[in-house]
């Protein structure tokens, strides 16, 4: 893979978390029965910021989750034989809140699919809303996110790296060509 572009530095991924917490208050009215679900791996990272910014905002802790969508992924076996399962961490009921699922970049909207039917086997939520750092297009299921840090139009000959220090030791967006 090629380095194409720099699509966020991590000021710009800090000010878009920013963004998207404002826009989640604003869109539920504040943060009363709302409760974030991080998927797997970078989703529960930006979940946690997403968290530490309406606190900073609202004054309120607001639970997060970790999602774990492996074993509802449609794709399961095209992945792999032996699928790596680390468990969903959900210490708290979904029961009548209003669930953000996490993500760091929609594509196909298989992930997010993915994760409704995990949040789904959690308990009945009373809303259930989609936010990702990155929108890159080509969805394959009618699935869109409600809050977007940045729509970055792709090729299917590209990949978008969402990096994180946690796991990259590094934070900012990447774009990567395949060919």
């Amino acid at each position: 893979m090629k380095l194409k572009a720099q699509i966020m530095t991590e000021d710009g991924m800090s000010r878009a978390l920013k963004r998207m917490a404002h826009e989640i208050l604003e869109k539920n009215d504040g943060c009363e029965n709302l409760v974030l679900l991080g998927i797997k791996r970078r989703g529960v990272t930006l979940a946690g910021t997403l968290a530490e910014r309406i606190r900073e905002i609202e004054g309120v802790e607001i639970p997060v989750g970790v999602l774990d969508i492996t074993l509802y992924r449609d794709d399961l076996a095209a992945k792999s034989d032996m699928p790596r399962v680390n468990e969903s961490i959900v210490d708290f009921s979904v029961e009548g809140k209003t669930v953000v699922i996490v993500d760091d970049v929609i594509f196909t909207g298989r992930t997010a699919r993915a994760a409704l039917d995990a949040v789904s086997e959690l308990g009945r939520a009373a809303r259930i809303q989609l936010a990702v750092l990155i929108d890159r297009g080509h969805r394959d299921l009618p699935i869109r996110a409600d809050y977007v840090g940045k729509n970055v139009p792709t090729s299917l000959n590209e990949v978008v790296s969402v990096q994180v220090k946690e796991y990259d030791g590094r934070t900012c967006v990447d774009l990567y060509s395949i060919v």
